[in-house]
């Protein structure tokens, strides 16, 4: 019988404690278990394996990132919007490191597919809503969507794993960053009919 009060999201959440203080490496069922103050047997009664509990800790990281995410550009358009979900994505990757990494490569949901998915498009919907305001259509929206995710992606993940050796200023870096994006879908959303 499952312990009383132990359910699937609260060893997610134990899950992402540990995720958080000891990284990838340290997440075991074993060190989950700790977490919850039972044996780590018990855990299966809650989630079927790690990388089960994996998938229910990226639909989590995604859901929250979208709640953030979404609240960020709140009633926002256009350069406004942009600069706020650039600052919001920075902003949880900074307090999370350690689950930037299911954020932007989750695992294979299998059975929980449908879910990770629909998480997963939650927060790309968000993306393309932020876009949107420049005017952009069709394979543009498309295309604008991915750079945003690529470049902000791209310089969190840098930022995270100590690529930037140069003593310039990383905010003035990603400030300089957020203004190239800007101009350059205004500039694109100008050009287009």
């Amino acid at each position: 019988m499952p312990r009383a009060g132990l359910t699937p999201q609260l060893v997610t959440g134990h899950a992402l404690e540990v995720l958080d203080e000891a990284g990838p490496a340290g997440l075991t069922l074993k060190a989950v278990a700790e977490r919850a103050g039972v044996a780590a047997p018990s855990l299966y009664k809650h989630v079927r394996s790690l990388d089960d509990l994996r998938v229910l800790m990226a639909i989590r990281i995604l859901t929250e990132a979208a709640d953030r995410l979404g609240t960020s550009v709140m009633g926002l358009a256009g350069d406004d919007a942009l600069r706020a979900f650039l600052a919001a994505f920075r902003g949880y990757a900074a307090q999370y490191p350690h689950r930037h990494s299911l954020l932007e490569s989750p695992p294979q949901g299998g059975d929980r597919q449908a879910e990770l998915d629909a998480a997963a498009g939650q927060l790309v919907e968000i993306a393309f809503a932020t876009v949107r305001g420049y005017g952009l259509r069709g394979d543009d929206l498309v295309h604008a969507v991915r750079a945003i995710r690529a470049m902000v992606a791209g310089f969190v993940g840098l930022e995270l794993g100590a690529g930037y050796l140069l003593p310039t200023d990383l905010d003035a870096s990603f400030a300089f960053l957020t203004d190239l994006l800007t101009a350059g879908l205004a500039q694109r959303a100008a050009a287009t009919p």
